[in-house]
């Protein structure tokens, strides 16, 4: 069955046709949920409820190119998530403190030296981060959207997304710096 097909039969509401969007789907939406959740649980959590709220606005959907239902799919999945941490109002709290942090000269790690530490080290640097700059960092560089995207999504200025970055760049490159050191 073709996206459109998928999306058009979930739409009119059948039941098989939204079991094999969920089976077909769930996996990845879940590895972009755990992205942003303290745990798999939480992360958990956010994917069924973006799957509510995908088979309730489904019939908004518009097919514009192959991979276009997931991409719309992880929109959703995404402003649940964000929507779940603004109720929780911790992101809302970081991302009001990102305009205070601290500038943190950046002493960028060449790729060589960058590629040396390994993914598990690295994963964790990231983790350390402060939540608004991981959020802004994750949005930014794994998942790819612009500055303008996540302003929208966070509810923030372009200029602090910006910000976000750069001070996530900068910590993670302190932090790769004192890996390497070791």
């Amino acid at each position: 069955m073709t996206e459109q097909e998928l999306a058009s039969r979930c739409a009119r509401g059948d039941d098989a046709a939204r079991k094999e969007l969920y089976m077909t789907y769930s996996p990845r939406l879940l590895s972009l949920c755990r992205r942003y959740a303290d745990n798999a649980a939480e992360a958990e959590d956010m994917m069924q409820d973006a799957f509510i709220k995908i088979f309730s606005v489904i019939g908004r959907f518009v097919w514009t190119r192959p991979g276009s239902l997931y991409s719309w799919m992880a929109r959703v999945a995404l402003n649940q998530a964000f929507d779940s941490a603004r109720k929780r109002r911790r992101l809302a709290r970081e991302m009001m403190d990102i305009e205070v942090l601290p500038d943190v000269p950046s002493d960028e790690p060449d790729y060589d030296e960058a590629a040396a530490v390994p993914i598990d080290e690295l994963q964790k640097m990231i983790a350390a981060l402060p939540e608004g700059c991981q959020t802004i960092f994750k949005l930014y560089c794994i998942d790819g959207l612009s500055h303008k995207e996540i302003a929208s999504l966070l509810d923030i200025k372009e200029k602090s997304s910006s910000s976000g970055l750069a001070r996530a760049r900068a910590l993670l490159a302190r932090a790769i710096r004192k890996y390497l050191d070791k």
